[in-house]
C-alpha cells in the first residue's frame, strides 16, 4: 500500500501531478489520499495523523509557509515520511538535502520522471515498512507505527491507544486489538489485565502487582500475574516488538 499526498497552492499544478500519477500507480494498492493547498494545513494534518501518508509531493514556491519551511516543521515530528519537492527553479534543489528529501521534480512534471521516483519509493517502503496498527475514530483513519504504541487500555465500549505524546480513543474491544496484533506477528504486546495491553519495549520495570510503562503505573491482575511476568521478561529480553 502506497498512500500519497500533494501539497501545492496552485490547483492547476496539483491537477497536473495527479493526472501523471494516476497513470503510474497500481490500482487498489496505491492512491492519492489527500491534497493540501498550503504548508500550514499540511503540517497540521500530518501531525494529527501519524503514519497515514507514505509520500508527500511538496511544492517549494508557495505563498505563506513555503515548501522548505513546511518540510522543516514536518521533520520536527516525522522523520519517516518520504518527501519529494516540486519546483520550477533548480536553485532550490540542493536545499532539499537539509530536510532529508528523497528528490525533486521540475515543473511541468513529466511522467518518466515520476515513474522513476515512484519506483524508488516502492523499493524504500518495501524494505523499511513498519508494522502498523490501523484504527478509525471521529478524527479519521490512523495507521500508527507499532513501535510508537506504549499501551492500550479499555474504557467501557472504547479502547484507548496511548503513545508517549497523546491518547487516541476508538470504538472496539481489547480482545480484538490483541488478536489484530497477533495476526501481524507482533508478539511483543502482553496482556497484564482485562483492561490493559502493554508494549514490552516500553516497560521500564516490573514490580509487585504493577508495571511501569513510560512513567505510568499500570496494575497487573492476579489471574494474569504469572503469565504476564513471564511474557514480559521474555519479550523485554528478546525485543520482539521491533
Amino acid at each position: 500500500m502506497l498512500r500519497i499526498a500533494l501539497c501545492d497552492d496552485e490547483t492547476d499544478a496539483r491537477d497536473s501531478v495527479r493526472f501523471q500519477l494516476e497513470k503510474i500507480l497500481y490500482e487498489g494498492s496505491e492512491e492519492i489520499v489527500y491534497e493540501f493547498t498550503s504548508g500550514n494545513s499540511a503540517v497540521k494534518w500530518l501531525k494529527g495523523h501519524p503514519g497515514e501518508i507514505d509520500l508527500l509531493f511538496l511544492d517549494i514556491e508557495m505563498e505563506g509557509l513555503n515548501g522548505m519551511d513546511t518540510a522543516r516543521k514536518i521533520r520536527e515530528f516525522n522523520q519517516e515520511l518520504v518527501i519529494v519537492f516540486l519546483t520550477g527553479y533548480s536553485d532550490y534543489v540542493f536545499q532539499g538535502y537539509e530536510v532529508g528529501a528523497l528528490d525533486y521534480v521540475m515543473k511541468p512534471v513529466q511522467e518518466k520522471r515520476l515513474r522513476n521516483i515512484i519506483s524508488r519509493v516502492r523499493g524504500i517502503l518495501g524494505k523499511n515498512r513498519e508494522k502498523v496498527f490501523t484504527f478509525k475514530n471521529t478524527d479519521g483513519i490512523f495507521r500508527m507505527p507499532v513501535d510508537k504504541v506504549s499501551y492500550f487500555y479499555s474504557d467501557r465500549r472504547k479502547v484507548v491507544l496511548v503513545t508517549g505524546e497523546k491518547e487516541y480513543p476508538f470504538y472496539g474491544k481489547l480482545d480484538e486489538v490483541e488478536e489484530q496484533l497477533k495476526q501481524q506477528a507482533c508478539t511483543g504486546f502482553v496482556r497484564i489485565h482485562q483492561r490493559y495491553l502493554v508494549n514490552a519495549d516500553k516497560v521500564e520495570y516490573v514490580g509487585r502487582g504493577e508495571v511501569c510503562v513510560q512513567g505510568n503505573m499500570l496494575p497487573v491482575s492476579r489471574s494474569m500475574k504469572d503469565t504476564a511476568e513471564a511474557s514480559l521478561a521474555r519479550a523485554m529480553l528478546e525485543g520482539e516488538c521491533q
